[in-house]
């Protein structure tokens, strides 16, 4: 099986060379992966970080300026060639030693997609959630989570989730709007109204703080996601 994972990059050049080494090292029995890094435009010196990564193992596309998330991530999967695919964020949240979990029920054929979910559990108020913007973020997610359940028909507890592996068949006559972060209501929606079954595993990860440039809005990113759960729904 070959796995294309897509790491999309705006401004991360204090993670992003840690985060190739990481996604290139790890081992994933039984599966080829294609490594596909899409820069959104950075500012920070994050390109000059990447152009100076000399690998024959990753895929370089750079966005002439900064459009989204969602642009970047689409982007990836028009110049991927996996049978399946996975985002892996370009921060120190998610590390790719977990992916071997999340493809195991992939290769044993007991699905098709899987999501890595983080929030089988009650808020960590000893650590993250102490914070209110890391509280509002955790029961957004819920509430969102809860909203996708109703609407589709299948329980989902982390529909934001960055780690959603699916098969590149899927996307087959799926048209992808999303720029910024609608990214994860729209794929989200478009698998499940194709009848696809989500698979939930639990993952831990490493929340980044947003003094360390922690990017979406609890708010403003939660309210246009509740949108276009409901646009979705009704509409392609």
């Amino acid at each position: 099986m070959k796995l294309s994972i897509i790491i999309p990059v705006y401004n991360e050049k204090a993670t992003i060379l840690e985060v190739l080494e990481r996604v290139i090292k790890e081992p994933i029995p039984g599966v080829e992966k294609e490594i596909i890094v899409v820069d959104d435009g950075s500012s920070d010196g994050t390109i000059e970080k990447l152009k100076s990564f000399k690998s024959k193992d990753i895929k370089l596309i750079f966005h002439d300026k900064n459009q989204g998330k969602g642009a970047a991530v689409i982007t990836g999967i028009k110049n991927s060639t996996g049978d399946y695919i996975i985002i892996q964020d370009a921060d120190l949240e998610y590390h790719p030693k977990l992916i071997k979990h999340l493809i195991a029920p992939i290769l044993e054929q007991k699905t098709k997609v899987v999501y890595g979910t983080r929030i089988k559990r009650l808020p960590n108020f000893k650590n993250e959630e102490r914070n209110i913007r890391f509280l509002m973020h955790y029961f957004g997610n819920r509430f969102l989570s809860l909203v996708t359940s109703v609407l589709y028909g299948q329980w989902v507890t982390d529909m934001e989730t960055c780690y959603k592996l699916f098969p590149r068949t899927a996307l087959k006559g799926v048209k992808l709007n999303a720029k910024g972060f609608e990214f994860e209501p729209e794929i989200t929606s478009k698998l499940l109204k194709k009848g696809y079954k989500i698979l939930e595993i639990p993952i831990q990860v490493t929340p980044r703080g947003y003094d360390e440039g922690k990017k979406i809005s609890a708010f403003k990113d939660g309210t246009k996601a509740f949108w276009y759960l409901f646009k979705y729904r009704f509409t392609d």
